[in-house]
């Protein structure tokens, strides 16, 4: 059980009482100075202890880009957390057998409190890939406004994690504006960066061996954030990620042949973080429209479980079907007569979520942990970057259902993110559902064609 704020109210924060009594005698995201004693000898701990711990994560978290988005605008699908102990907390407390830590809100953090690149290799079966693939790759972000310290932070995450440096310098990292400048870049804005930082920390988690291309929009209109994925197409990225989303409209479909419509690349984007409900443009026939699930430690052979991420009647992974987008070929499902989302997922519940480093802007510096779909969609554009380069003329959505029902995919079959009136579009279930899709990467098989 985990309380949470509004995604939309900024800087609301509720003590959760079990915690607090722990946070008194604990350092933030530390363990105090009891922990730091014990870490040397961790307690020799069973797989369905730290399950049963994990399993109490509980947290508080605020919008990064908390603002009311209007008709042709769209914001960030990321949520930071403010208040609470995360699922990464509960593991760290039960192998070192000390009382879980609990994170204050707008306050830094000296370590991590989420997961990190281990973690997410491990749950999706990616380690070996991780290693060995990627080289070459080239990963693009498109999100609105300019970080100023994406390149000092994208360092600072990769140095803690013993991951390659990616920077200017070595060819490895490229920030650029919409149209393609290095110098003439949007105004800087805060949330976004936090978005930016989420972003640029899940495609170094997953494909440490990939380059990195930063395109920022000058606002978070659909006209400009679709002019950035176009920019970043035109320079070479095969795998472009886009962790925002807007209502849907009657201008989608020109969206689409406009901005999204890019055969043999991959386009990823976030399903939303309101619940049940589509969103564009993962409402788009043309991207692969990424869910999000609850990652937690199990004691099973994976050694981890998911379940559709719900939090509250407003806050969880988006699913639907959409209201103007026709539906792709590849998709088979009979209940939406139009485009379906989502078609897979990966982690997005912020008790849950993963640890990313952001310091510009006065709230939440230094080691945060974030969720949202904004986590997953960069998550598994990195994955197809894994796999290899799409084939000329694709759509890459379409590779998953090549292996739907296999051990490619890890099937998630329990929870829902709503209320709908056809069961499926909320709930989840043995195959193709609304809230997951067909599932979540056990390796990369489901990402190539």
């Amino acid at each position: 059980m985990r309380t949470t704020n509004s995604p939309h109210i900024s800087g609301r924060w509720r003590r959760v009482g079990s915690a607090a009594a722990a946070a008194t005698a604990l350092a933030l995201a530390g363990f105090g100075a009891a922990a730091q004693a014990d870490a040397a000898t961790p307690h020799k701990v069973s797989a369905q202890t730290i399950a049963t711990q994990v399993a109490k994560a509980h947290v508080q978290t605020t919008n990064a880009c908390a603002t009311t988005t209007k008709k042709g605008y769209a914001s960030c699908d990321a949520l930071r957390v403010t208040g609470g102990t995360t699922a990464f907390m509960e593991k760290q407390a039960a192998v070192k057998g000390v009382a879980p830590a609990t994170i204050k809100p707008n306050a830094s953090s000296g370590t991590p409190t989420g997961y990190g690149p281990s973690d997410l290799q491990s749950a999706y079966g990616l380690a070996s890939a991780a290693s060995s693939k990627g080289s070459g790759e080239t990963v693009a972000i498109v999100d609105a406004y300019d970080d100023p310290n994406a390149a000092a932070d994208l360092a600072t995450y990769r140095s803690y994690y013993g991951l390659s440096a990616c920077t200017t310098s070595n060819g490895c990292f490229k920030k650029v504006s919409q149209t393609g400048s290095t110098t003439s870049l949007p105004s800087a804005d805060s949330g976004w960066a936090g978005e930016i930082s989420l972003d640029l920390d899940m495609v170094s988690a997953t494909c440490p061996n990939c380059n990195i291309l930063l395109v920022e929009a000058k606002s978070a209109s659909m006209t400009n954030l679709g002019t950035a994925v176009n920019e970043a197409v035109k320079l070479g990225a095969k795998y472009v990620s886009n962790s925002y989303g807007g209502s849907e409209s009657s201008s989608d479909t020109s969206y689409d042949s406009s901005y999204y419509k890019h055969a043999g690349v991959v386009i990823t984007a976030s399903a939303g973080d309101e619940g049940y409900g589509a969103e564009y443009p993962a409402g788009s026939q043309y991207v692969t429209a990424v869910g999000g699930t609850a990652l937690k430690k199990a004691s099973n052979t994976r050694g981890w479980s998911e379940s559709v991420w719900n939090t509250s009647s407003t806050e969880g992974t988006g699913s639907g079907c959409s209201a103007y987008d026709a539906k792709p070929s590849w998709q088979t499902d009979t209940g939406c007569g139009k485009r379906m989302i989502a078609d897979v997922s990966a982690v997005a519940d912020p008790a849950t979520g993963v640890s990313v480093y952001d310091s510009y802007g006065a709230d939440g510096t230094g080691w945060n942990t974030y969720g949202g779909t904004s986590a997953s969609s960069p998550l598994i554009a990195s994955v197809y970057a894994l796999a290899g380069t799409p084939s000329s003329g694709s759509y890459p959505a379409k590779f998953p259902y090549a292996k739907a029902g296999t051990s490619a995919l890890n099937d998630v079959t329990s929870g829902s993110n709503g209320s709908c009136s056809t069961s499926y579009f909320c709930t989840a279930r043995s195959g193709y559902d609304g809230p997951t899709g067909l599932g979540t990467p056990e390796g990369v098989s489901a990402f190539t064609g």
